[in-house]
């Protein structure tokens, strides 16, 4: 899809306090899209939704930006029966923080992803294969310049705010920086102008952790296979680092697994047996004893039903080499051309991207002579405080944007 049409106007039903259903489309790019590293492909796919109307100034609307593990399904379901909502779905919706009887709300999974958007896991039109470890490496400004072309061919004439969390935060930043005319407010959080060490070698560990299963291949394995193994690894791992001590304290401590508690067993991947605890096993057993290893079993299960593992290698090194102090000589500097209003929202137990990176960020706006405002929320649910039930958020978001 290239063009708006009515029926992207309204486009989804809502009951009351509710997107209700949604259904996700396809921005196909025919022309050729070079990435900041020189490569080029002969076109993209990026796969959105969308929530609201579009005004008729084509103003109203807002980006979202997915974090890592995100997609395009910020809100709503996708069909009757559906359980699972949009990862998002408490802040977006009509009379929520983010509303969609005021605004058009949209959100796209980003280049280099794996659900539906193009990526290493996408077929190579050149070749008819998966472009496998052979798609050009992604950053940060690649996901919003394709963003960019996706909204000129809704016909959206500007933002009215961009907000994300984590990686979605960074690119916050990146739109500001790259299309200051096109952005009128910017709301990041939990989020980073650049990772710090810490953040670097986790993510090195997980792709490590990926790499090194024999079933990775070089980057050339079959949709139905992969290092399915690595990829569950990398995101126990990871999920860790999105959760506080306190919070895993609280929802777990050192409760036992049930003797008759069996999950189900992970697909293919006896190395992630999720048997529950043998009542005579020896206490050397390395089943599942804790609540909190079934926990992270159950996540490494989940993720790699839905995620693509090159996929994984390549958003983590993006994230990696996300650094606007060093591309831009500092942050005042990177900063300079930034024309719009500015939220960023820290969070206390984040340890993975932690208040005073957030602060930092909002520093660097105000010596650069922004409008900025700077919010810290005291919660103990680590890094994945933006996702999760906040009235104070909630209450955060809709004064900035109204």
């Amino acid at each position: 899809m290239n063009d708006a049409d009515d029926d992207l106007l309204e486009n989804t039903r809502s009951e009351p306090g509710e997107v209700g259903l949604v259904e996700p489309r396809d921005f196909i790019a025919t022309g050729s899209f070079t990435f900041d590293n020189g490569q080029s492909i002969p076109g993209f796919t990026l796969r959105y939704e969308t929530y609201g109307h579009l005004n008729a100034a084509r103003d109203n609307a807002i980006l979202i930006c997915h974090a890592l593990s995100g997609d395009h399904h910020c809100a709503g379901i996708h069909s009757l029966g559906d359980k699972k909502t949009g990862w998002w779905n408490n802040l977006i919706g009509p009379g929520k923080a983010v509303d969609t009887n005021q605004f058009f709300v949209l959100c796209a999974n980003v280049i280099g992803g794996c659900q539906g958007s193009s990526g290493p896991s996408s077929a190579d039109p050149r070749t008819g294969q998966s472009y496998g470890i052979t798609f050009p490496a992604v950053t940060i400004r690649d996901m919003v310049r394709t963003q960019k072309l996706w909204l000129d061919s809704l016909g959206v004439k500007s933002l009215y705010a961009v907000i994300g969390g984590s990686m979605g935060g960074m690119q916050v930043l990146q739109w500001g920086i790259e299309y200051p005319s096109f952005v009128k407010r910017m709301l990041a959080m939990a989020t980073t102008a650049r990772e710090g060490a810490q953040a670097i070698a986790f993510n090195e560990v997980g792709r490590q952790a990926i790499i090194q299963d024999p079933e990775w291949n070089n980057g050339h394995y079959p949709k139905s296979g992969g290092p399915r193994v690595g990829l569950a690894i990398a995101r126990m791992m990871a999920h860790i680092t999105y959760l506080s001590d306190t919070s895993m304290d609280r929802k777990f401590g050192r409760k036992a697994v049930a003797a008759h508690h069996k999950p189900a067993p992970a697909t293919d991947v006896s190395e992630l047996s999720m048997e529950g605890v043998d009542p005579v096993a020896p206490a050397t057993s390395f089943n599942v004893q804790f609540e909190v290893e079934s926990y992270l079993r159950y996540q490494g299960q989940s993720f790699i039903n839905r995620f693509d593992a090159n996929s994984y290698l390549y958003i983590t090194r993006a994230l990696d080499q996300f650094d606007l102090a060093s591309a831009h000589g500092s942050l005042e500097t990177a900063f300079a051309k930034v024309e719009a209003v500015t939220l960023v929202v820290g969070f206390t137990s984040d340890w993975l991207f932690p208040p005073e990176q957030n602060r930092a960020i909002a520093i660097s706006l105000l010596r650069a002579g922004k409008r900025v405002s700077y919010a810290e929320l005291s919660t103990d649910l680590g890094h994945d405080s933006f996702l999760l039930e906040s009235p104070q958020l909630y209450d955060l978001v809709r004064g900035f944007l109204n």
